[in-house]
C-alpha cells in the first residue's frame, strides 16, 4: 500500500496539477493513458519536506470525443494514486442533455407538489 497521497489542485491550460504528500524523497511517479506512458510529466519539491508538485501536460492528440481517463501511478508501491478524466464531444452532449431533462422533470414534480401543498393549507 502506498504511503503517498495525491490531491488535485487544478486543471488549467491543458495541464493537470496536483500535490503529492508523504514522500521525504522524490517519489517515482508515472502517468498513463490507455496503458501508454504520458510524456513531459514533471515533479518538483514544493517547499515543505514531503510535498511535491506534480504537473501533467495533457497532449493535444489525446483529447478527442468520448471519455479519456488518465492514471497516476506510484511506481514504487505499484499502485494507482489517482485518476482524472476528460469528457468531450458527443458523449458530453448526451450526458448534459439527459441531466438537464432529468432536472426539468424533478423541478416540474416539485412545482406540482408545492402548488398542491399551498391549496391544501389555504
Amino acid at each position: 500500500m502506498s504511503d503517498l497521497t495525491l490531491t488535485k489542485t487544478r486543471l488549467s491550460e491543458g495541464v493537470w496539477e496536483g500535490v503529492i504528500t508523504g514522500a521525504a524523497e522524490r517519489p517515482r511517479i508515472s502517468v498513463t493513458h490507455l496503458g501508454r506512458q504520458v510524456d513531459n510529466v514533471t515533479l518538483q519539491q514544493d517547499g515543505d519536506a514531503g510535498r511535491w508538485r506534480l504537473r501533467v501536460p495533457v497532449p493535444a492528440h489525446l483529447i478527442s470525443d468520448g471519455v479519456q481517463t488518465f492514471l497516476v501511478h506510484d511506481d514504487d508501491a505499484g499502485e494507482t494514486l489517482e485518476s482524472f478524466t476528460l469528457i468531450a464531444g458527443d458523449a458530453l452532449g448526451h450526458d448534459i442533455r439527459a441531466e438537464v431533462a432529468l432536472l426539468r422533470e424533478e423541478l416540474d414534480m416539485l412545482k406540482r407538489a408545492f402548488r398542491r401543498h399551498c391549496l391544501e393549507t389555504m
